[in-house]
């Protein structure tokens, strides 16, 4: 590849970087306009700049969805970048926290800890979702390595599936003798929303976002060789297990961190890193950053779809990226070969 070569690439990569935040922008002030209560964006703009030029009243709605869209692009951010981790680490374009099982995992911590130790606190939530997710991946990949391949893609989506629904039973057994209350509590939280955002919420998930990014940025060259293959990644000094332990890490820090706190939203992951793949190519090192800009796009659109079509009300943003979701499950599942058990 010559140096113009090189440069248009360079120039195109920066056009679509830009195009990407001014949407992501875009999406924020709809973020704050749209809701109960609809507001024009130049009220938006003069809220969050020049409160002279508004009512208390409109100056005070503005306020009250900030702190659910900063959250919303810090969830979805950190869904994309996980979704990416995992596609790479399984080799797997159908992997993503909700498909491999982990949500799930994360998802009966939380009600352990609901149903036996009464925990109330979001940072509770958080530690128990992680380690959910976290023994989840491992009980996941155990499971596919048993038998003849290894863990080839098939198989990890097989044993996703089967880890999922297991779980699932057990969730289901701990619920029933519950009480109401804790099935009232269960019942919103599952469904996956990012309405009762506050800063605490964002105070507790920013360090776990900032975390996971800061760690698959820095092993993105040593994944972007690991999809070579691992005889190929070990022959050029990789150290396959340590990568694919970090990368796992990672991941699981930002979709437990997330699910703790927002529910167990499916899909955006999944959608994310065939977008960003489109866009910019396999290079995680330009991926990631993109993946995260463009989960944080998905999530607040969806949650934007929900206000929308369930004015007065909402619908759930995890119900949203659900319905979109699987069409595109659908045709990457049809679009990709994967390898036989």
């Amino acid at each position: 590849m010559n140096y113009s070569d090189l440069l248009s690439k360079k120039v195109r990569y920066i056009g679509i970087a830009i195009a990407s935040i001014v949407v992501l922008f875009i999406i924020c002030c709809l973020s704050l306009a749209l809701g109960a209560r609809k507001l024009p964006l130049a009220t938006v703009w003069n809220a969050l700049f020049a409160p002279q030029h508004v009512s208390a009243l409109e100056a005070s709605i503005v306020q009250s969805r900030i702190p659910r869209t900063i959250f919303g692009v810090l969830a979805g951010g950190a869904l994309g970048v996980s979704g990416a981790l995992m596609q790479v680490v399984t080799r797997n374009p159908i992997a993503d926290p909700s498909i491999l099982g982990v949500n799930t995992g994360a998802s009966l911590f939380v009600v352990i800890g609901l149903a036996w130790f009464q925990i109330s606190s979001a940072q509770q939530y958080i530690w128990l979702a992680i380690l959910g997710a976290g023994i989840t991946s491992i009980l996941v990949y155990g499971i596919a390595m048993i038998g003849r391949g290894g863990a080839t893609p098939l198989k990890l989506v097989l044993s996703g599936a089967a880890a999922s629904t297991a779980l699932g039973s057990l969730l289901s057994t701990i619920l029933l003798p519950s009480d109401s209350h804790i099935l009232d509590q269960f019942r919103f939280w599952q469904v996956g929303s990012i309405g009762g955002a506050t800063w605490d919420s964002i105070r507790l998930i920013s360090p776990f976002f900032l975390v996971g990014l800061f760690i698959a940025i820095v092993i993105a060259p040593q994944l972007n060789i690991l999809t070579l293959g691992d005889e190929m990644a070990t022959s050029l000094g990789v150290n396959t297990q340590r990568t694919r332990l970090l990368a796992a890490a990672a991941a699981v820090l930002l979709c437990g961190a997330t699910t703790a706190l927002a529910g167990p939203i499916g899909f955006v992951g999944l959608m994310v890193p065939h977008l960003v793949k489109m866009l910019f190519g396999a290079e995680l090192k330009i991926a990631l950053p993109f993946s995260a800009i463009s989960g944080a796009c998905l999530l607040l659109f969806s949650d934007i779809i929900g206000r929308l079509i369930g004015f007065p009300g909402e619908t759930e943003v995890g119900i949203i990226t659900a319905f979109l979701g699987v069409p595109v499950f659908i045709a990457v599942i049809r679009k990709s070969k994967v390898n036989a058990v």
